[in-house]
């Protein structure tokens, strides 16, 4: 009986044993009885787009990932440099972002590892589409020669390319507006080579802007691409809103609500179209201490011909508007208009003004019947919001705080 109750628990041990072996599917025991490590595949990765690929459009995204294991090292080299991209929390995929350079050929080199630690090594390649011609920035503004680096609440972005664009999309998704403060905004497509930026209302005072052109390799027409990056820096300053009426004949400035300073004014007097002073939303375009002004559209010797000089002057239009100095106007300031459509104060409120205006500080007049076209200098206010976005590609987005 012991026997058979001997034998019995053997015969369970050795079952215990089989049903051990069997659970522990890729782990036995080596020579000194720890356990072996288990067995792992190789990880393998794949690259979009895939080895040797030509003609490849600049704004592909270049997709790397790893099967089996996760991506250890992943780098896009062309002869200008690095693509830069970003790894999945999960470290299993790899994207590029941002546009690659026409006319480039990339190695994708790529470092993956399986979960025992074994690495696969991955390098493809690609080429891109090659470009018939390149644009690039002609002017950007504000800047620190045109505006300085401090501008007012009303003060738009202003891109012009050096040539014609006609894939607004694409260059339009690659022009990125950072602020310290969140703005609602949009670009405006005035012609094929301008482009403007405003926020849906004011700037928010004391707003720090970065706006960044990421135009390298971007497509802005057929075998047209970008040539390269651009970007700009500058601050939105205090709010100051000057308003005027053309009926009460006065300048009232307030900054960050608070009125501070009151002036009278003499406006255009109007009999001529031209020499209305216009109604709208104008912008400080420029502080000049000295301006030559002459008449528009007549010539010396006929009548109504007139050059002069004047001082401490703040252009508003493109249509030769300007609040200025005119001693000569004094008595007519504050109560009635006989200028050529310029707005005059006297030489100390002209001192002031100029001194205490930052370029694109907003000046509202109102009571002509001449309205301020939006092309007419800065006129951007003068477009409702729907009117604004209507020559947008985009349409809108909330700038991307910093």
């Amino acid at each position: 009986m012991r026997q058979a109750i001997r034998g019995s628990s053997q015969g369970a041990g050795l079952l215990a044993l089989v049903l051990v072996t069997s659970c522990s599917a890729g782990t036995g025991t080596d020579v000194r009885g720890g356990p072996t490590p288990a067995s792992h595949a190789d990880a393998t990765v794949t690259v979009l787009p895939i080895d040797r690929t030509g003609r490849v459009p600049t704004d592909t995204t270049v997709l790397v990932a790893a099967h089996g294991g996760t991506l250890k090292k992943v780098t896009v080299k062309g002869r200008g440099g690095l693509l830069p991209g970003t790894l999945s929390a999960d470290g299993t995929q790899w994207r590029s972002r941002g546009t690659a350079a026409p006319g480039t050929s990339y190695q994708v080199s790529a470092t993956a590892v399986n979960p025992a630690g074994k690495v696969t090594q991955t390098t493809t390649s690609f080429s891109t589409v090659k470009a018939d011609k390149t644009f690039a920035i002609e002017t950007f503004v504000p800047n620190k020669d045109m505006t300085g680096l401090t501008v007012g609440v009303g003060m738009p972005v202003m891109i012009t390319f050096d040539q014609p664009i006609t894939d607004r999309v694409s260059v339009e998704r690659n022009l990125l507006v950072h602020t310290s403060k969140p703005v609602f905004g949009a670009w405006h497509w005035f012609d094929d080579k301008t482009v403007h930026f405003r926020p849906k209302e004011f700037w928010p005072a004391h707003t720090k802007v970065r706006v960044e052109a990421r135009l390298a390799g971007v497509r802005g027409g057929e075998g047209l691409y970008g040539a390269r990056n651009q970007r700009i820096e500058f601050k939105i300053g205090r709010s100051q809103i000057t308003r005027g009426s053309t009926d009460s004949h006065h300048l009232t400035v307030r900054r960050d609500g608070r009125r501070v300073r009151e002036m009278p004014m003499s406006a255009g007097q109007g009999g001529t179209w031209k020499y209305y002073t216009t109604s709208g939303i104008h912008l400080a375009m420029s502080r000049e201490p000295v301006t030559v002004m002459t008449s528009p559209g007549i010539g010396p010797g006929q009548a109504g011909y007139y050059q002069m000089t004047v001082y401490n002057t703040v252009r508003i239009s493109n249509s030769g508007e300007y609040v200025h100095s005119a001693p000569w106007s004094v008595g007519s300031q504050g109560n009635s208009n006989v200028s050529h459509g310029c707005v005059n104060v006297s030489p100390a409120n002209a001192k002031w003004f100029i001194d205490n205006t930052l370029i694109g500080d907003p000046i509202i007049i109102t009571g002509s019947p001449r309205v301020l076209e939006p092309t007419n200098g800065w006129g951007h206010w003068q477009e409702n919001w729907k009117q604004w976005l209507k020559w947008s590609s985009v349409k809108h987005f909330t700038t991307e705080a910093r």
